[in-house]
């Protein structure tokens, strides 16, 4: 599976249904592959079948079939030729077979079929990722969905979305960690994109030493990895007795990868024992994290929200905002608090349309303040009365509130000796 990305100058809405057209679109993706969808958007009465928001085409699953052929070899529009393309992660390009229209296809009755909405929770279903096979993120995607699809995704953004092209049904996507605490870019782009977080799942993550067979440590002059791998490592790298040199790369995996593709035998790479097997490296010190409980969480995306219930534990993640900066704060919170809910997390951000206020100070002077966005999650569902009447009472002090979604708790337990078989 090739991972999906989104190259500079290309706009991935290329996707997005076009009426009145034929619609024929080079869908973008890693490396350099190219492949051709034509569908026919006619609204002559005599060409296909309307559904859902009114547009017209075959099937829904017509479409979401050629968007999911799509997903995994998607190209530049700005290539000329399929020849010109070059081979991704050492895989030989493709050879391209143009999608044939039916010229009058023959219109039918809809169906329960036509109707019936996406995969439900649990079901077969085409999760995207940020990483390459390997990474952590897989296997986090891999333990909220079982026998999904997994879709690696170059950036987060790209996961984003391929959800909301419906080329995925879902995104699993890390938002903290135990040790290196919150991905501020995930807390970005929930704010920035409209999917809502439908669940969460927590992966003890088991850090790995990965080099090329036979290459010893004495051979290292470098170790890549992803930032916060780095961070999770800096003591145990150090007791190894590595006086190296520790350069950040996007993922985990993708630096197992990286090595592999190039033959470095000076360089090491941290990342788990899935991807040493994949990418046929050896492991050449296991459990290296300098803190064996070693937690990351992910959350779920989809594009519409879940029903919240009350018969089990649940969890809901709000952000909000204020025209006043933090003075509203403490009432903010106070709204949780007297009717004893639980907060779990809260996390600022710099406004990114508002990152300073100025305001006249005492002596007529003008004082300038940094202005934040609140990210809140607190233990209780939508459904329960208190978390109502707390987000009535927050609202009436802030300018902005959004619910990013009402979703069960993860409750599976777990231990650092398990995080090997989650890998």
């Amino acid at each position: 599976m090739q991972s999906l990305n989104s190259p500079a100058g290309v706009d991935l809405n290329s996707l997005i249904w076009k009426t009145g057209t034929t619609l024929t679109r080079a869908i973008i993706g890693s490396g350099h592959r190219t492949i051709q969808c034509s569908i026919n958007f006619s609204t002559n009465q005599t060409t296909g079948k309307s559904f859902g928001s009114g547009h017209t085409s075959g099937t829904r699953y017509e479409w979401q079939s050629a968007c999911s052929i799509l997903a995994g070899k998607v190209e530049s529009q700005q290539q000329n030729t399929a020849d010109d393309a070059a081979a991704v992660n050492g895989h030989a390009t493709l050879d391209l077979v143009p999608v044939e229209q039916q010229s009058t296809p023959i219109r039918k009755a809809l169906s329960i079929a036509d109707l019936s909405p996406s995969p439900m929770h649990g079901q077969k279903l085409r999760v995207a990722y940020q990483g390459v096979p390997g990474a952590y993120s897989e296997a986090a995607a891999g333990k909220a969905y079982p026998g999904c699809e997994a879709i690696p995704c170059d950036q987060f953004e790209v996961a984003f979305q391929t959800v909301e092209l419906w080329i995925a049904d879902r995104a699993v996507l890390p938002v903290e960690n135990s040790l290196g605490g919150s991905i501020h870019r995930n807390y970005d782009l929930l704010l920035r994109h409209r999917l809502h977080i439908v669940g969460e799942v927590q992966l003890p993550v088991h850090h790995c030493l990965l080099t090329l067979p036979g290459v010893r440590k004495e051979y290292l002059t470098r170790v890549i990895s992803h930032p916060q791998a780095l961070a999770q490592c800096e003591q145990s790298l150090t007791k190894l007795g590595l006086n190296v040199i520790r350069e950040a790369v996007d993922d985990t995996a993708g630096a197992a990868e990286y090595i592999a593709a190039n033959k470095l035998l000076d360089t090491a790479a941290i990342a788990s024992a899935r991807a040493a097997e994949l990418y046929g490296m050896q492991i050449l010190a296991d459990g290296i994290q300098d803190d064996h409980n070693n937690v990351t969480r992910f959350v779920m995306l989809a594009r519409e929200p879940i029903i919240p219930r009350i018969d089990r534990p649940f969890k809901t993640s709000i952000v909000f905002a204020h025209d006043e900066g933090t003075s509203v704060l403490f009432k903010v919170l106070s709204a949780f608090a007297f009717r004893d809910i639980s907060l779990t997390k809260i996390e600022s951000r710099p406004h990114r349309h508002r990152p300073i206020r100025l305001a006249d100070d005492a002596n007529g002077g003008v004082a300038k303040h940094f202005e934040y966005i609140f990210y809140v999650d607190f233990e209780a569902s939508m459904a329960d009365v208190r978390a109502q009447n707390a987000l009535a009472e927050v609202q009436e002090f802030t300018s902005f509130l959004r619910v990013l979604g009402s979703y069960p708790m993860d409750m599976t337990p777990w231990s650092p000796s398990s995080s090997a078989a989650v890998e």
